[in-house]
């Protein structure tokens, strides 16, 4: 029987955990939560900075956040969403969705709340499989006692929402209004009658930028990408990136100046492992997280893993197809390539990317390569693959928020089999 570590309890680390405790005869599993819930990113709190037990808040939730996929493609698929509208869902829902999953496949009673994870180390004797020494610290019932456990595997979930990405941007210490990140974004109500600069028109940018517009004066939206093709609120202006910072606004790429409240800083995330030790050889280096083979395993120690690394993803089943192939991989019913080959598949794939045009932090960004990507690890793991009507409905929002950014989640959709769905009236 084989001892699995599972660090984190969001989306990912309970789709691990359910997948392992489905075999009580080939593993023992652990699962190690810093905070007393679980969910991940999903349990909003009011709280931004750090919590009473001085760690990081996890949550990048806002107050009225809804999903920008419907829940029709967001589930599991072993465990859908309830029928019925509305497709796009609070945050509140989809926590309770994390709880009842939790609590319908026992999970519970294998995750340890409270405990942070202080330090994860291989050790490695000639001959041997590596085994690995997990510290760590219960913050609740004796917060300056450290336990120290052996494991056969670390299946790492930590998510990547926590730890703010912030630019580095020319004249920053100069500027005498509020900076934010969007991490720390609670309350639209709180920019009532500001004006807002808001860098970065990724999916929160996209999301923050509609949700403040009715409090707001006005919003410019920064950034250096195509112009959005949505009709935008009345008040919300494209503009171009940050040259400079001023003490009350910037000057932008395009030479003009504008004034501002406001800094908002839709900036993404960083990759952070602070628990991992330098034994583990995990670099993160301009966003890339290797070497890891298909996104998801060590190169070097395959019986190290990381569910969830993605970006532009649908990302429920995706982690539940990352954890099938992983748990296959424990069972031996899979096979690996030699270390040399997993590291070349990704060293191949970073350089057909670069190839492609893409930046090296965007090693990870999936957008339509999730769909193959999704597929070889269901043919390659021998599992039943995502619904085809998953990526279709999936496609089919993209299309329909491309162009009606203020209105698509006003609609409501329903899936039909597993290869169509329909829009609900």
């Amino acid at each position: 029987m084989k001892h699995v570590c599972v660090i984190g309890n969001g989306a990912a680390g309970l789709v691990a955990l359910r997948h392992l405790t489905a075999h009580p005869n080939k593993f023992k599993a652990v699962s190690y939560e810093q905070t007393g819930q679980v969910g991940g990113t999903w349990v909003y709190t009011d709280e931004t900075g750090t919590d009473k037990n001085g760690l990081p808040i996890m949550s990048s939730m806002y107050k009225n956040l809804r999903t920008n996929l419907p829940k029709e493609v967001m589930g599991f698929p072993d465990f859908p969403f309830k029928k019925g509208k509305p497709s796009f869902i609070t945050h509140q829902a989809v926590r309770e969705y994390l709880q009842d999953y939790a609590l319908y496949f026992n999970l519970y009673d294998h995750i340890k709340f409270h405990t942070v994870v202080k330090k994860v180390t291989p050790i490695e004797h000639d001959g041997e499989p590596v085994k690995w020494q997990v510290t760590t610290k219960n913050i609740a019932k004796n917060p300056s006692f450290e336990s120290v456990d052996l494991f056969d595997a670390v299946m790492v979930c930590n998510g990547h929402y926590s730890v703010p990405l912030v630019p580095e941007l020319e004249g920053m210490e100069n500027f005498q209004g509020t900076v934010i990140h969007s991490h720390n974004y609670r309350d639209p109500v709180d920019f009532q009658d500001k004006t807002v600069l808001l860098l970065g028109r990724g999916a929160s940018g996209q999301d923050i930028c509609i949700n403040m517009a009715p409090h707001t004066k006005q919003i410019f939206l920064s950034h250096n990408k195509t112009p959005l093709k949505s009709r935008l609120p009345e008040n919300v202006s494209q503009v171009t990136g940050i040259a400079k910072l001023t003490p009350d606004g910037a000057v932008l790429n395009d030479g003009s100046y504008i004034n501002f409240d406001v800094l908002m800083l839709c900036t993404g995330y960083k990759y952070t492992f602070p628990f991992l030790s330098e034994e583990c050889e995990v670099s993160t280096t301009n966003e890339r997280v290797s070497p890891l083979y298909k996104h998801l395993i060590h190169t070097k120690y395959p019986s190290l893993c990381f569910v969830g690394l993605c970006k532009t993803i649908c990302p429920f089943p995706q982690f539940h197809s990352q954890v099938l192939f992983y748990v296959k991989t424990l069972k031996e019913d899979i096979t690996l390539p030699s270390q040399e080959e997993m590291k070349r598949d990704g060293d191949d794939n970073l350089q057909w990317r670069l190839e492609s045009g893409m930046p090296e932090r965007h090693a990870h960004v999936m957008g339509p390569l999730q769909w193959n990507y999704n597929h070889w690890l269901a043919n390659t793991g021998n599992f039943t693959k995502i619904p085809n009507n998953v990526e279709r409905l999936y496609d089919a929002v993209h299309e329909v928020r491309v162009t009606d950014l203020m209105h698509y989640k006003d609609v409501n959709y329903e899936l039909i089999g597993d290869d169509s769905f329909k829009v609900l009236e």
